[in-house]
């Protein structure tokens, strides 16, 4: 299924032009327009998902070795030395489209500091419950 309101879902299927560096039946992979690295590219599926709770399994099961394929290409291409697969679900959590889609964004020594956080602490008391939350709703 395609969404015609969907910027990604025409980019995935070639209504409109990209830097395109992989294509199957299931996914165009394009370098992004504002990259956060040189190379940083995005999976985009061809079918229509909001996110990742949406995804079919069929086209899940694909993502991750797609995902290290492009990555290894870009370290044997770019000379980068290594690269973050990220995903991101949700307007709080940094998705700006709503179409799935994975990022990957090549990662070069003394480069900029990038998909960081700050470490925090928790509990085993406090780790406890937020895990018997989880459990409770799957």
């Amino acid at each position: 299924m395609k969404d015609n309101n969907c910027i990604f879902c025409k980019i995935a299927n070639g209504e409109i032009p990209s830097a395109t560096i992989y294509e199957d039946e299931s996914f165009r992979v394009i370098l992004d327009l504002g990259p956060a690295s040189k190379g940083h590219a995005l999976i985009l599926p061809k079918e229509h998902f909001k996110d990742i709770c949406e995804l079919e399994d069929s086209v899940a099961s694909k993502v991750l070795p797609l995902a290290a394929k492009i990555g290894a290409a870009m370290k044997k291409s770019l000379g980068c030395a290594g690269f973050n697969v990220v995903q991101n679900n949700g307007a709080a959590a940094g998705q700006t489209v709503f179409h799935f889609h994975v990022h990957i964004i090549p990662r070069y020594e003394n480069g900029p500091s990038m998909v960081a956080w700050t470490q925090g602490e928790e509990t085993p008391e406090a780790l406890a419950e937020t895990a018997a939350k989880i459990k409770s709703a799957l």
